[in-house]
């Protein structure tokens, strides 16, 4: 299958399961309606359960040793395995898009999944966190990631929505206490770092109609200084990524998603 790349024409091989035009058609005159429908239930519900309830690897493959080169990095958290929602798959598509349109140096033969409080993380510019309505950490955690956002380093949180917020921020409060969440637009830098947005509120790929927001913390509450957290509430850029190469969703959205994830990732690496 081809993810294709509206804003470049370039195409990324993704190899895996085909979605090829007239398939269906040619399912429907050979078995007939009733078995149309049969074949349509089997293939969809694996990827309807996968969606709700987290990817079909619920622990994490072996980390990749460090090298230099730019890792997806997903944050674990613990007791809820809300945290493994698109994993593996999302990770490594986007990794893979990374190392096709861009001369950054991205590992495309795995990912990283580490824990809050893991040293770790301060090898990386960008950690990914999914599902943080159902975050929950120690103080030890909050300390880390406080000391991990002061030095340098951008959180990334997705796939939540409503009410979810309430949690999350709750837990930044713990460790951002002194900073406050600051509203942002297509017009912010990080999203023309790398492609040039003009439209980022596409819909969530599970809820019609629920139009994502775009929130961040700043050092000094500034909008024009360095980022800190950045929040896709209402959104789920990750759930595009990992189906990216079925046809589950539209071409546009999935472009959009991966474009703005790309944005996100050259924003961390230069700034």
């Amino acid at each position: 299958m081809q993810c294709r790349i509206a804003a470049t024409g370039l195409k990324t091989q993704f190899g895996a399961i085909a979605h090829r035009p007239g398939m269906l058609l040619v399912t429907i005159s050979r078995y007939g309606v009733r078995s149309f429908v049969v074949v349509c239930l089997a293939l969809a519900l694996p990827m309807w359960a996968s969606a709700q309830f987290g990817s079909y690897w619920p622990s994490a493959s072996p980390n990749l040793k460090y090298d230099g080169q730019w890792v997806f990095t997903r944050l674990r958290y613990h007791p809820s395995s809300s945290w493994n929602h698109d994993y593996p798959r999302a990770d490594r598509h986007l990794a893979s898009i990374i190392a096709d349109l861009s001369t950054a140096r991205a590992r495309t033969n795995g990912s990283n999944v580490l824990d809050l409080g893991d040293p770790e993380i301060f090898r990386h510019p960008l950690v990914y966190m999914s599902e943080p309505g159902f975050w929950d950490m120690t103080d030890g955690e909050a300390l880390n990631l406080r000391q991990y956002l002061l030095k340098g380093g951008l959180i990334l949180f997705d796939d939540f929505e409503t009410t979810q917020w309430n949690n999350m921020a709750a837990q930044m409060r713990r460790v951002l206490p002194e900073n406050h969440w600051i509203e942002i637009n297509v017009a912010h830098p990080i999203f023309h770092s790398f492609f040039e947005l003009k439209k980022i509120d596409y819909d969530h790929p599970m809820f019609p109609g629920m139009v994502p927001d775009f929130k961040a913390l700043f050092e000094h509450d500034d909008p024009g200084g360095r980022m800190l957290a950045l929040a896709n509430h209402n959104n789920d850029l990750a759930e595009y990524w990992e189906w990216s190469d079925t046809g589950l969703f539209a071409i546009d959205p999935t472009n959009e998603a991966y474009k703005i994830g790309v944005n996100y990732v050259i924003y961390s690496l230069t700034h």
